[in-house]
């Protein structure tokens, strides 16, 4: 469990291409040894700390969304507030998504749309389209832009926040603020019904 904490604080930090077996070495405070030997290569590595750390987190999202049932504003509330928990309990997730998902070459791109797609974006595209259908939902978007506007609206805030508290002097704004502008945002553009 060290070896893959201390690979994951090196892939959030310098990216996956860029992180040697013997940089996760050094964070764990092993030998390089010792990691070769419990994972083989970096390869066999990567695939368990995405199968032992990252699934199992982004699983965690999924609860609160299953509890929202039709209701649509509870589906959003459920993602915005769900990841927003996810964030506080894993803070390297914004980071490695942005660098190892977004980024061109990507080492985690793959993972995204095969494996983490159907868990949450997909099956969420397909509840607001289903809600569109029995009119719970602004019959003008499109569920599956919906669904990048939310990851936009969650995760990119997260991931550069740094940059853009430096830029409006805006330490104070935390998670529970950016939590409610988000949350009016997409409420006034879905036209959801407040209930």
């Amino acid at each position: 469990m060290q070896l893959l904490d201390a690979a994951l604080a090196c892939f959030a930090r310098q990216g996956i291409a860029a992180t040697s077996l013997r940089d996760i070495a050094a964070e764990a405070k092993v030998t390089p040894a010792l990691v070769h030997y419990y994972f083989g290569d970096k390869a066999q590595l990567q695939q368990a700390v995405v199968a032992e750390k990252l699934l199992p987190v982004i699983v965690q999202l999924r609860e609160p969304l299953a509890q929202a049932g039709d209701d649509v504003s509870a589906l959003v509330a459920g993602f915005v507030h769900g990841v927003g928990g996810i964030v506080a309990r894993h803070p390297w997730l914004p980071a490695l998504w942005v660098r190892e998902v977004l980024c061109e070459g990507g080492a985690l791109r793959d993972v995204l749309l095969h494996q983490v797609g159907p868990l949450v974006p997909k099956m969420m595209a397909a509840r607001f389209a289903e809600a569109q259908q029995h009119g719970r939902l602004n019959p003008d978007l499109d569920p599956r832009l919906l669904m990048v506007s939310m990851v936009g609206l969650t995760f990119f805030p997260l991931a550069s926040a740094p940059i853009w508290r430096a830029l409006f002097g805006a330490q104070e704004v935390d998670f529970d603020a950016l939590r409610r502008h988000t949350l009016v945002l997409l409420d006034r553009g879905l036209e959801l019904e407040n209930g």
